[in-house]
């Protein structure tokens, strides 16, 4: 779904740069407003380039919805790392250094997607996907407090990295409606209190 891969350093460029230019648009004017040509035009790629990589939008919107993943985790880098409690409080902090900024509170891309797309049978479970691969991070961050006796026994790993998304992800909304800090900066609390809740000394 998410297109062919390219084969040279050339091709991976080019395919890179269809890529962010969609992403970019996407998250901007939404991927209805987003042709294929505006993609060309912002991109500088050629139409035949386009379809070598792309066998139609639906590809190109999947691999708009890996790169977003992945620079949503590059920002996040603690969250590879989460190994104690203090890791899960850096990992909020990393969050919130992003909505600080002088452009912040930024929307989630994920999230901006899933509003547009949520509902799409081809595209839905793509985003899904996205979205359990960033909790699958916080999951296995609280199976390592778990085996180290630091998180209750009988506590629910999974469970917990989806409420702990949940309370980001209506934030990052929230947040970014508002144009105030003050509503992720409450969620990320909220969930670092409630993964806390279920700790052990």
């Amino acid at each position: 779904m998410s297109g062919q891969p390219a084969k040279t350093p050339r091709g991976r460029m080019t395919r890179d740069a269809i890529v962010d230019a969609a992403a970019e648009l996407m998250y901007v004017n939404g991927v209805a407003a987003t042709s294929v040509d505006k993609v060309l035009a912002a991109s500088g790629a050629g139409k035949s380039q386009m379809y070598h990589y792309f066998k139609n939008k639906d590809e190109l919107v999947g691999a708009v919805i890996d790169r977003c993943l992945e620079l949503i985790l590059g920002n996040q880098p603690a969250i590879f790392e989460l190994r104690e409690w203090a890791d899960f409080d850096q990992w909020a902090q990393e969050i919130l250094a992003i909505q600080s900024t002088p452009k912040g509170p930024v929307a989630c891309p994920l999230g901006n997607l899933t509003g547009e797309l949520g509902d799409d049978p081809k595209l839905a479970p793509l985003l899904d996907n996205a979205y359990r691969t960033w909790e699958s991070h916080l999951e296995r961050g609280l199976k390592s407090l778990q085996d180290q006796g630091k998180l209750a026994a009988d506590a629910d790993p999974a469970r917990l990295a989806q409420t702990a998304m949940t309370c980001l992800q209506g934030g990052l909304l929230m947040a970014h409606l508002r144009h105030d800090i003050t509503p992720i900066t409450d969620a990320l609390k909220i969930a670092l209190d409630h993964l806390k809740s279920h700790a052990r000394p």
